[in-house]
């Protein structure tokens, strides 16, 4: 008996862009834990953002099944993508399988997990400060992308993250850069929404910026773009999104 073919594509540069926009890009995923009394798979839904790294960040009630499940077992597993019109299986998405660490108020980052989360969920300000909330990053470990019929592959968790040295920096100087970009240019947000084809669903404006890419929300819709080289610093950030915006095409 002939052995059978690999489903699994070999992993490139495309395919590992398509996971970090089908992860960056996500403002909630499917989680899956375990169970810590029978063991079995619970599933449940999350809102989510990101770090300056882009790793994955949730923000859940400690009353939750899930949150008792990850103080328990910290592995678990996220599904994003979000299917069109149609057969939803034709659509790209990722399961990032990852490993969950608390963040408390005392840790360095929490501050600025708070303000990323807030830029993209605003509508948590009701409650992101109650008591048994807290922050959950979750570590990607590996993936497993499917990009359509018959585009599978397997990636490392490295594939995920923001490896730079400037993450620090440009993390401490990220609301300014965004405050002093849109004080330069008024409408380079208009312009960016028109450039990159954004949805007709409002105004938008750019709620995050890193080292890798910068995000664009609008009501409920999000908008993700990856820059073709990491941005080494702030003004770096700043030029790549003017060259974005005002480019002749």
């Amino acid at each position: 008996m002939k052995d059978q073919p690999s489903p699994l594509r070999e992993t490139d540069d495309d395919a590992r862009k398509l996971a970090r926009v089908l992860l960056r890009s996500a403002r909630h995923a499917a989680i899956a834990v375990l169970a810590p009394e029978t063991g079995f798979p619970f599933a449940s839904r999350v809102l989510l953002a990101t770090d300056i790294d882009g790793i994955p960040v949730i923000l859940v009630s400690q009353l939750s099944a899930h949150t008792k499940a990850l103080a328990r077992d910290p592995r678990a597993s996220l599904l994003t993508g979000e299917p069109g019109k149609g057969d939803p299986l034709a659509y790209p998405r990722l399961t990032t399988q990852c490993l969950a660490e608390p963040i408390e108020h005392s840790n360095p980052f929490y501050a600025r997990i708070r303000a990323r989360f807030l830029a993209r969920h605003p509508k948590a300000k009701l409650y992101i400060d109650f008591p048994d909330f807290l922050f959950f990053r979750l570590k990607p470990e590996q993936a497993s992308l499917n990009g359509g019929f018959g585009r599978a592959y397997q990636l490392d968790g490295n594939d995920l993250v923001i490896q730079s040295a400037a993450n620090e920096e440009i993390a401490a100087r990220a609301t300014e850069t965004v405050r002093d970009l849109v004080e330069r240019h008024p409408d380079v947000e208009e312009s960016l929404a028109t450039r990159l084809k954004a949805p007709e669903s409002g105004s938008w404006r750019i709620c995050g910026v890193d080292s890798s890419g910068f995000d664009m929300i609008s009501g409920d819709s999000l908008l993700r773009y990856e820059f073709e080289t990491l941005a080494v610093d702030a003004d770096h950030i700043c030029s790549n999104i003017s060259k974005i915006a005002y480019s002749i095409p």
